[in-house]
């Protein structure tokens, strides 16, 4: 196997995992703003709202995420390098605003209970450093072996 098919293996697997917690932060996200929005007719709270705001105002980034990944796979091999790196530059922006939504859910948490919302904050830091040392470690190991 060739250098170059490693890195691409690495880098799919990579996008893989990216779009798979894509996936799963898109239906949290619509099952909270569900739920939560039909809690918020019957019962309405000012910090609730805010929180479903926040939510929703990152969706339609999770969608253009989704667009990215799509057409990268369908055009593969054919964009300019050019191309690539803006489409790469947005898609990552996309993931970084779609993270915004996790606020929305703390917020959400809290006017619960102080308890629960800090809970879910504390573990929410712990996993995020978590996945970020596991996959460091993982980088590490695939640039040795090449």
């Amino acid at each position: 196997m060739s250098e170059g098919s490693v890195n691409v293996e690495s880098r799919t697997s990579s996008q893989d995992k990216r779009w798979t917690i894509m996936a799963a932060l898109l239906g949290t996200n619509t099952a909270v703003l569900l739920f939560q929005g039909i809690e918020q007719e019957a019962n309405p709270k000012f910090l609730r709202e805010v929180a479903l705001t926040v939510i929703a105002a990152t969706i339609p980034f999770q969608g253009i995420y989704f667009l990215i990944y799509t057409f990268l796979l369908e055009n593969n091999g054919k964009l300019s390098e050019e191309m690539m790196d803006r489409l790469n530059l947005a898609s990552a922006l996309c993931q970084v605003i779609a993270y915004f939504s996790l606020l929305g859910i703390i917020a959400l948490w809290y006017s619960m209970s102080k308890m629960v919302g800090i809970a879910f904050t504390v573990s929410s830091l712990v996993a995020m450093v978590l996945v970020r040392v596991a996959m460091k470690q993982t980088n590490v190991k695939n640039e040795t072996t090449e």
